[in-house]
């Protein structure tokens, strides 16, 4: 998969579950605001990148995450380092 594909995957998966149009998931959008996100959906946020992406990831990975750059930043890092 390439790194705009992930992107997209991202995006589609994001809006779906949290019932956002995808032109609002924008690189340098704020992730937590534009998603209206709280401490339980955080919680749906981890099992939607296990189901999607195969891998497990702590409250520690979220640490610096302000953006949906960053979001995809760390998804594509973790993907890659599984390889």
């Amino acid at each position: 998969m390439t790194r705009e594909e992930i992107i997209e995957q991202i995006r589609a998966v994001l809006a779906e579950e949290f019932e956002v149009d995808i032109e609002t998931i924008q690189p340098d959008a704020p992730l937590m605001q534009t998603l209206d996100l709280d401490s339980l959906d955080m919680v749906d946020i981890v099992v939607l990148i296990e189901r999607n992406f195969g891998f497990v990831v702590t409250g520690q990975d979220f640490v610096g995450i302000k953006t949906f750059e960053d979001f995809y930043n760390m998804i594509i890092d973790r993907k890659m380092a599984e390889k």
